[in-house]
């Protein structure tokens, strides 16, 4: 899931500390190196894009990469969407924000999906970096519903969802949401 790196629109948080300006480039190179990192034959890479029209027109991402809107709503609704209405079989989401996510990170999450019916990779402040399902069924309609975004809440909430599912649980990956969660520069 990525948004057009536009000042302000993006990483707010991140751009209290380091301006909305540097934020918005961050979050720009971050989403592009995480784009080339993720090519990858066993699976296919589409971009899930905010705003829907300025998104799926944007020249800021590899055009050769298929994208989707994301609609209106809250991430949840967002992520639900999005997984309704891929083709049947698994569906991993992940934010654009992480830069620790490897191929090896993805390939664990979908071969989670074998023997279970959906996944999370946790962040270490409650939220998660990944949500997987594996798509056999159509999503419960309760998905997400009364999740507390951006909270310590964020996964345990988002489990709750998934009532009698089989739920794996992948490595910890953080995000970037403030300045001191900027990976060290090397």
């Amino acid at each position: 899931m990525v948004k057009e790196p536009h000042p302000g629109r993006v990483k707010t948080r991140l751009g209290r500390d380091i301006g909305l300006t540097a934020a918005a480039w961050w979050f720009r190179h971050q989403s592009a190196s995480l784009i080339r990192r993720l090519r990858d034959p066993r699976w296919e890479l589409t971009l899930a894009v905010s705003p829907d029209v300025e998104g799926l027109e944007s020249r800021v991402w590899p055009q050769d990469v298929p994208r989707v809107p994301q609609g209106t709503g809250n991430l949840g609704d967002r992520m639900g969407r999005i997984l309704r209405h891929m083709p049947v079989g698994p569906v991993c989401i992940i934010g654009a924000d992480i830069p620790g996510i490897t191929r090896g990170h993805i390939a664990a999450a979908f071969q989670s999906l074998g023997d279970n019916e959906a996944t999370f990779g946790p962040a270490p402040d409650g939220g998660y970096w990944l949500v997987g399902l594996k798509r056999v069924n159509p999503p419960p309609p309760s998905l997400f519903a009364g999740v507390r975004w951006s909270t310590k809440h964020a996964l345990s909430d988002s489990r709750a969802t998934l009532k009698g599912y089989r739920v794996a649980t992948l490595a910890a990956l953080a995000d970037v949401d403030t300045a001191t969660d900027l990976p060290p520069r090397g």
